[in-house]
């Protein structure tokens, strides 16, 4: 069976903030279908990788290629294929939802009964209908990330960039965007998602890409990253790979010092 074209085409990628290089060499392909898990301490460059490719980064060194094309052209053509889902972001609150998923559709290009009445209907399945007309303002934190989610997925994008996408969601609500998650790679779709919940990646990646001091450290499947350790879960493997295997010390360091007579 022929191998489908790389959605995703990194080569060389290096990326200098003021004398400190925060990504040293990331090369990497993606292909349709994947679910990666896109993981690494905090400062390892996870977040400037993934906004180089959405283009909200200039003046990196290497090549960044999304579906064919080289990024730095200055077409933006490919935006449009793309759906993102920051860690934190700011909703416009005086809209409702009803106002600001069917501004978001028009962005990419759907027409605004079109946007509306797919908007509606995805606030309905994930228990949002009632406030589909109410102004975001008085939404809960997990049902802004909701329109979040619905936002990043209304125009069907061809590969999705999530980051920390079930922040405050509630155990039900988690299960379900990991299915949703889980069908659009069966779909084809590419999804590029960033956590510091290793159990989830564990559970739902078929690739995990262990990023630190802006180098990759380890890339393959769970099974894979088990065979390479003595670690039997993600944490573990994580833990050993970045250094960070004291931290009992740590918190008994931490207690100690908490718990001194002032």
């Amino acid at each position: 069976m022929e191998r489908q074209e790389a959605v995703i085409q990194i080569q060389d990628l290096r990326m200098k903030y003021s004398d400190r290089y925060v990504l040293q060499g990331i090369d990497l392909e993606a292909y349709p279908g994947q679910i990666i898990g896109y993981i690494g301490p905090n400062g390892a460059g996870k977040s400037t990788t993934v906004k180089i490719m959405l283009g909200l980064v200039t003046g990196y060194a290497g090549e960044v290629k999304l579906f064919g094309r080289d990024i730095a052209d200055g077409d933006p053509g490919y935006k449009s294929r793309i759906g993102y889902v920051p860690e934190t972001a700011e909703l416009y609150d005086n809209l409702t939802a009803s106002e600001y998923l069917t501004f978001i559709g028009e962005l990419y290009g759907l027409k605004s009964d079109d946007a509306d009445y797919k908007a509606r209907r995805l606030m309905d399945m994930l228990g949002l209908g009632r406030v589909y007309d109410a102004r975001i303002a008085s939404f809960s934190k997990g049902m802004r990330q909701k329109v979040l989610l619905i936002s990043s997925m209304l125009h069907d994008p061809d590969v999705l960039f999530l980051d920390e996408p079930l922040s405050g969601l509630d155990a039900n609500s988690v299960m379900i965007v990991k299915e949703i998650m889980s069908q659009l790679a069966l779909q084809g779709r590419t999804i590029f998602y960033s956590s510091h919940i290793m159990e989830v990646v564990e559970k739902i990646s078929s690739r995990i890409i262990l990023i630190d001091e802006g180098r990759i450290i380890a890339d393959g499947s769970f099974e894979e990253l088990k065979e390479r350790s003595e670690e039997g879960t993600l944490e573990g493997i994580f833990n050993r790979l970045t250094g960070l295997n004291n931290h009992r010390q740590l918190a008994e360091q931490f207690v100690s010092v908490v718990r001194e007579d002032s």
